[in-house]
């Protein structure tokens, strides 16, 4: 791989608001017009089980991110744009990395330990209505980003912990099975991030508090009356800190457009007057997207023959690379075994071997040697074993030529009686 991928799922929950506009959606189709970006963009439904039980719920949240989605302006020619349940290799990678994952991490989930925080206040089972689904969240959330090796993933400030841990997983697996995995790093717009909703808290569906992404320009006028606001007068300075008004006026607006509206803040705008600003500039940006997103809506099933294309682009990638996960981990075909159980050892015994060891100097080593024993390569010294063994595995992955400084080929050795040795300890055995 040589482009970057950008990958952004949106959880099938509720219907799409501003926070999910500015936090993945429009970020997300800018990163997909970036030259050399491969972008991944998927909605979540297999997450959305863990809190939602109303199936008609489920299916239209789908229909309406989907839509959102394509209205906002993704093309969906440019990008992989799927439906989560219509990979079933992403389930299957769930478990491959649950069988690697330590509980400890996923103890340490911001989601898990606040439901159990909660619950230890009101005196209840620390477990009580904590089903199995929250608690695995991450290990899914981390299938979705290295099924496809996404590279970046915009997020939002409160999931980064996600992300890290997908790291960890990752890292984790490579360890045991070799290099599969891209280490994901966190793609985060501090001044979007996180956008308040109504009440000043994070704007979310749970909460009650947000503001639909095409809601029309009446019911958006409605929803913005309602922000939550101070009692100063007009006249009155204000502050733009913590000023929810604010934060989502700038989550839209140009730089030079926001210190407009904090200078008016400073000279006792009232908020009636600022709320206007608001509206004004929220609908400048959305509302020629409207009529696209309710042609959309209306059109159920264009949406589903997009997302069912993007899903057979998507299983192009996922199908050949979990065939090659389940051949790390073990899960292979017996007919290919060419070894009888017998003769494993002694076959394995013909093979070339690396031998790791530790110096008086506290330094560690490898070399490779043949067959018979000839000496073929020595590495130069290593701060730990792990380091060791990374760097064995490198050269058999190709990562490292036999001619790195690291390592010094014995003499009348040649470079193809290295490489000979190199694809024999490559090729699969059982």
């Amino acid at each position: 791989m040589t482009a970057q991928r950008f990958l952004t799922g949106i959880t099938t929950s509720g219907e799409p608001h501003l926070g999910n506009y500015v936090g993945a959606i429009r970020p997300a189709i800018a990163a997909s017009l970036v030259p050399g970006v491969e972008s991944f963009y998927f909605l979540a439904d297999y997450h959305s089980l863990i809190k939602i039980d109303d199936p008609a719920r489920v299916q239209r949240s789908t229909l309406e991110i989907a839509a959102s989605f394509l209205a906002a302006g993704l093309d969906p020619e440019r990008v992989v744009f799927y439906r989560q349940s219509d990979i079933p290799e992403i389930p299957e990678l769930t478990w491959l990395l649950t069988c690697v994952t330590a509980k400890g991490l996923l103890n340490r989930a911001h989601a898990y330990k606040a439901a159990v925080d909660k619950n230890s206040a009101a005196g209840a089972d620390p477990d009580a209505e904590v089903n199995a689904g929250l608690f695995m969240y991450p290990v899914l959330m981390s299938a979705d980003i290295l099924m496809f090796n996404a590279h970046k993933v915009p997020v939002g400030r409160d999931q980064v912990q996600h992300i890290e841990m997908a790291r960890d997983i990752a890292q984790r697996f490579n360890h045991l099975y070799g290099e599969h995995f891209v280490l994901p790093q966190a793609v985060i717009e501090e001044s979007v991030a996180t956008l308040p909703g109504l009440d000043g808290r994070k704007m979310s569906k749970s909460y009650d508090n947000s503001i639909p992404l095409f809601a029309p320009r009446a019911q958006l006028q409605k929803l913005i009356a309602g922000i939550v606001t101070d009692s100063r007068a007009p006249g009155e300075p204000k502050d733009t800190e913590g000023s929810a008004l604010f934060q989502i006026y700038q989550a839209f607006a140009s730089a030079d457009e926001s210190a407009a509206l904090a200078q008016a803040y400073a000279e006792g705008i009232s908020w009636a007057d600022a709320k206007q600003r608001l509206l004004e500039r929220i609908d400048q940006e959305i509302a020629p997207m409207r009529a696209n997103y309710q042609a959309l809506i209306n059109d159920p099933a264009k949406i589903e023959k997009i997302l069912m294309e993007g899903a057979a682009k998507a299983r192009a990638l996922a199908t050949p690379f979990t065939a090659r996960l389940r051949h790390a981990v073990g899960l292979r075909n017996l007919a290919s075994m060419a070894v009888a159980p017998k003769a494993a050892k002694a076959a394995k015994a013909e093979l070339p071997v690396f031998k790791q060891y530790r110096e008086k100097d506290g330094q560690f080593y490898f070399k490779l040697v043949d067959v018979g024993g000839r000496l073929l390569l020595q590495s130069s010294g290593f701060a730990a074993p792990k380091e060791a063994a990374q760097a064995i595995s490198a050269l058999l992955a190709g990562g490292i030529p036999s001619d790195s400084p690291v390592l010094t080929r014995a003499a009348d050795v040649s470079e193809a009686d290295v490489t000979q040795a190199l694809q024999l300890l490559s090729t699969p055995t059982l």
